[in-house]
C-alpha cells in the first residue's frame, strides 16, 4: 500500500483497492490522517464482472482515472513443472487477466483526455527467474510483453505504460518467501535473510517507501517521456544488464 501513500503525498486522490478490505481501510485511514484524500474498496480484481460497478462508483466520486497502478498478490512457491492446469488457470486469472481487464476499462477515458499512466508491478523474476517461483516467473513475464505492446498503442494519445520491477523490498511477501525457504531447507530465517541481503550490492532489503517513490515519479509529468520501460528498484540485485 506504500504506492498509495506516495501518490497521496503528491496530491493524488487515491482509491485503495484490495481483496483484504481491512488492509485497504487502514491504508486509506493513514492517508486521510496525513491530510490526503483516499477511499478504500474491498475488491477482488480477479472478479472482472464486478469491475465496471466499482469503477462507476469511483468515477462518480473522484472523477475519471488518471493513474492506474496494477499490483496483484503472488502465487505460492512452486516449481515450473508438474502444476495442474487449473492452478495455472487460477493464477492467470488473478495475476494477468485481471490486470488487463481493469486496464482496458480505464484506457478509453485516458486516451480521450490525452493523458494517463498505467504502471504495473511485477517481480525481479521476469528478468532473472527465481528458483521455485515457476508460476510467478511465467505469468508476471506475460505482463511485461503486454505492457510493452500497450505502450506503442497508446503513446500518441498521451498515455504511458511502464513496468516497475521490485527486487527484495521489505514487505510481507518477502517475509513469507524467506520463511518458506527456511522451512524447506531446515535453517533459521535469520540465516536466510543474511544470505539474501548479502547478495544485494546495497547490502539490505529495500524500504517500501523507495519503491513507492519510484511509482510516484512514473505517475508524474516529469516522467512524460518514459514509456514501454522496465524500471528496476532492486538495490543492484539483478546480475544481468
Amino acid at each position: 500500500m506504500v504506492r498509495s501513500r506516495a501518490l497521496a503525498v503528491e496530491g493524488a486522490r487515491v482509491a485503495v483497492a484490495d481483496i483484504d478490505t481491512e488492509a485497504a481501510a487502514r491504508t486509506a485511514g493513514d492517508i486521510a490522517g496525513s491530510g490526503g484524500t483516499a477511499r478504500a474498496i474491498g475488491w477482488n480484481i480477479a472478479d472482472l464482472a464486478a469491475a465496471p460497478g466499482h469503477l462507476a462508483r469511483l468515477t462518480s466520486e473522484f472523477g475519471p482515472v488518471d493513474i492506474l497502478v496494477n499490483n496483484t498478490g503472488g502465487p505460492p512457491p512452486t516449481p515450473a513443472s508438474g502444476q495442474a492446469p487449473e492452478v495455472w488457470s487460477r493464477y492467470f486469472d488473478e495475476m494477468v487477466r485481471s490486470v488487463i481487464g481493469v486496464t482496458d476499462l480505464v484506457l478509453p477515458a485516458m486516451r480521450e483526455r490525452g493523458w494517463g499512466r498505467v504502471i504495473t508491478s511485477t517481480s525481479s523474476g521476469v528478468v532473472a527467474p527465481i528458483a521455485n517461483l515457476g508460476i510467478s516467473n511465467a505469468l508476471r513475464l506475460a505482463l511485461v510483453g503486454w505492457s510493452k505492446t500497450l505502450a506503442r498503442e497508446v503513446g500518441r494519445d498521451g498515455v504511458t505504460a511502464n513496468i516497475v520491477l521490485p527486487g527484495r523490498i521489505a514487505t510481507g511477501r518477502i517475509t513469507f518467501l524467506d520463511e518458506q525457504k527456511a522451512k524447506r531447507e531446515g535453517r533459521p530465517v535469520a540465516d536466510i535473510v543474511t544470505e539474501s541481503t548479502g547478495s544485494i550490492p546495497l547490502g539490505r532489503y529495500g524500504d517500501p517507501r523507495e519503491y513507492g517513490d519510484t511509482v510516484a515519479f512514473l505517475a508524474s509529468e516529469r516522467a512524460s517521456y518514459i514509456t514501454g520501460s522496465v524500471i528496476r528498484v532492486d538495490g543492484g540485485l539483478i546480475p544481468n544488464i
